[in-house]
C-alpha cells in the first residue's frame, strides 16, 4: 500500500541553494584533485538561468561555497577517500564563481568545511530567517555535496528538489545513482531545469 501525495515543485516559501560552483569549475586546470564527469562545467554554467530566474522572482539565492585552511587542519576524515587537497583559502580559485553565476558581494554567502551545506554552518539559522519551505539544488557534485545536502534538508523535513540539468557528479554512473537516491526520499524530487523555471514563474 503506497500512501504518496502529489506535491507541487515548490511548496510554500523556495531558496534556490548554489552548491560549490567556484572559479576552478572554469578555470583551464589540466590536473583536478576531484574528477568530474564528462560536461561538468557546461552542467554548472547551465545553472545561472536558475539563478537569474530565481532573482527574477524574487527567490532568495543562496551560495555554497567549500572552503579550507590552508594548514588542513580542517579536512578531517576528506581525505581518507578519493579526493585529495581542493579547495584552499589560499587558492584564487577557490573563490565563487562570480563572473559565470553573477555572484554579488550582498548575495548570500555559506562557507563549509563539509560535504554537507548544513554541518558546522549557520545555513538552517538562515532558512528559517528567510521562512523557506523549498529546497532547490544545483551545483555539484551530484553524488557527495549536493547528495549530502539534499539528505539533510530532507532529514530536517524541507521539500528537497534538485535541478538534474544543473548538477554532475564525479562520474556518469555515481551521479545517476545519487539522482535515483534522492528520488528515493521524496517523490518528484528531482525536476529538469525547464519544470523548475516554469515553476518559479508560476510561484
Amino acid at each position: 500500500m503506497t500512501n504518496k501525495k502529489r506535491r507541487e515543485i515548490i511548496e510554500g516559501r523556495p531558496a534556490l541553494i548554489v552548491i560549490d560552483i567556484q572559479e576552478s569549475t572554469f578555470a583551464d586546470i589540466d590536473i583536478r584533485s576531484i574528477a568530474h564527469m564528462p560536461g561538468y562545467a557546461e552542467r554548472m554554467a547551465l545553472s545561472r538561468e536558475a539563478i537569474d530566474k530565481a532573482r527574477e522572482q524574487n527567490i532568495p539565492v543562496i551560495f555554497i561555497q567549500e572552503i579550507h585552511r590552508a594548514n588542513l587542519v580542517d579536512f578531517g576524515r576528506e581525505l581518507d577517500g578519493d579526493e585529495e587537497i581542493h579547495c584552499l583559502d589560499s587558492n584564487p580559485h577557490t573563490a565563487i564563481a562570480t563572473k559565470q553565476l553573477g555572484f554579488k558581494k550582498d548575495d548570500y554567502l555559506i562557507q563549509k568545511r563539509r560535504y554537507s551545506a548544513f554541518f558546522g554552518t549557520d545555513l538552517e539559522i538562515l532558512l528559517r530567517g528567510l521562512k523557506v519551505d523549498t529546497l532547490l539544488l544545483c551545483g555539484g557534485l551530484t553524488d557527495v555535496c549536493v547528495h549530502y545536502t539534499f539528505a539533510d534538508g530532507h532529514q530536517m523535513d524541507y521539500f528537497c528538489r534538485v535541478i538534474e540539468d544543473c548538477v554532475a557528479g564525479s562520474n556518469t554512473e555515481a551521479h545517476n545513482a545519487s539522482l535515483k537516491a534522492m528520488e528515493y526520499l521524496q517523490t518528484g524530487a528531482r525536476r529538469s531545469l525547464h519544470e523548475v523555471l516554469d515553476a518559479m514563474d508560476r510561484h
